[in-house]
């Protein structure tokens, strides 16, 4: 009775027996009593939690019905080993502490977890001298993810050759060679659209501060500048060029060199938010005014850019739907589906208070 009276101050309608309870505590609920409670095969339940869309409307709410019932939960970890799966994706990643991959990632994660998978994150930046190659490579085994998605195009095609290497996708940059699809923002475009901008507003002296030499994204945004000149009827000497390296450091360092410039550009165009807001906050430290003395703008639309002072204009990334793109179209490549083919995102300009007509 002691025990009866237990069961009914917390509320339930029914009052199991004890031995009903001794088993409930040794035996965890298994898909084989969601299907007896459903009415339905256990094919049917997998299919249910796995693809619902193929099970029919009465089945997947019957199913859903005695999960709830029966507090069933899937061992994730027995379902990879079955399908042979390690059950997580490995992203490669050039520098983790950059913000620009912060979003991606969440995007890619989100589209992850609602497959049963985790996201791997590599910082490729901390593989360092002669055994960066092998130390990378060894993570690109099957045994140690289903899938790889590369957001560092300064890596070696042939790592990813190897026999044993999982299904691969690109996203952001690229490495020329790998045969792999491909998500892209339209990195041509979205410089062509800032060379637009400025130069509709005047300007003619501007100064294109690159990423590193080489670099996919580099080249891309090079080719929409000279595009923008080119529409614009602006020859190409209308533009200094000068290399950074995509950190707010180089942004800065830039500064400095800008000033010994003996005809110091009236504008900027950088090829990444950091190194703008490197530059504006080198500017302010040399009394330059941004936009009155020099404009800039930027490219990515990272978090703190609309906090810049003064706010940054800028080319948006719609980074979070590239990082579920990529993750998608990984997820088919899994499975043998799909094509090495390449998908460019658009992009737009934000203007903010970075820009503005050239004072002379």
């Amino acid at each position: 009775m002691v025990y009866n009276r237990l069961f009914l101050r917390s509320g339930l309608s029914e009052i199991p027996t004890r031995q009903d309870r001794l088993s409930t505590t040794r035996k965890p609920p298994r898909i084989h009593d969601v299907a007896r409670l459903a009415g339905v095969s256990v094919a049917t339940v997998s299919r249910a939690m796995s693809n619902p869309s193929i099970v029919s409307e009465s089945a997947r709410r019957a199913v859903e019905q005695a999960i709830a019932e029966t507090g069933y939960t899937l061992n994730v970890a027995a379902r990879n080993l079955r399908q042979q799966q390690v059950g997580g994706v490995l992203a490669l990643v050039p520098k983790l502490a950059n913000p620009f991959f912060s979003v991606i990632l969440s995007g890619i994660a989100d589209v992850l977890r609602g497959n049963g998978l985790n996201l791997l994150v590599l910082d490729t930046s901390i593989q360092g001298g002669n055994g960066r190659r092998e130390a990378i490579g060894a993570y690109l085994n099957r045994s140690r993810s289903d899938g790889v998605i590369v957001l560092d195009g300064g890596l070696d095609a042939d790592l990813f050759r190897q026999p044993n290497c999982p299904p691969v996708v690109q996203a952001c940059e690229w490495i020329e060679g790998l045969e792999a699809p491909r998500v892209l923002a339209d990195n041509a475009e979205g410089a062509r659209l800032a060379i637009d901008h400025l130069i509709g507003v005047g300007h003619r002296r501007i100064l294109h501060l690159t990423g590193p030499e080489g670099n996919s994204l580099t080249c891309a945004r090079r080719q929409g500048v000279l595009a923008g000149l080119d529409e614009a009827g602006q020859p190409e000497a209308a533009t200094t060029r000068m290399s950074g390296d995509f950190s707010l450091r180089s942004g800065h360092a830039a500064a400095a060199r800008l000033l010994e410039m003996a005809d110091r550009p009236t504008a900027v165009f950088c090829d990444n938010d950091e190194m703008a807001i490197g530059l504006m906050n080198g500017l302010a430290q040399a009394g330059l005014r941004v936009p009155q003395d020099i404009s800039v703008v930027g490219f990515d639309n990272i978090e703190m850019s609309a906090y810049a002072l003064p706010p940054l204009t800028t080319i948006r990334q719609h980074r979070d739907r590239l990082g579920r793109r990529a993750a998608t179209i990984l997820l088919a490549r899994m499975h043998g589906e799909g094509s090495a083919d390449e998908e460019v995102l658009p992009v737009e300009l934000l203007l903010r208070a970075s820009t503005a007509a050239p004072a002379e």
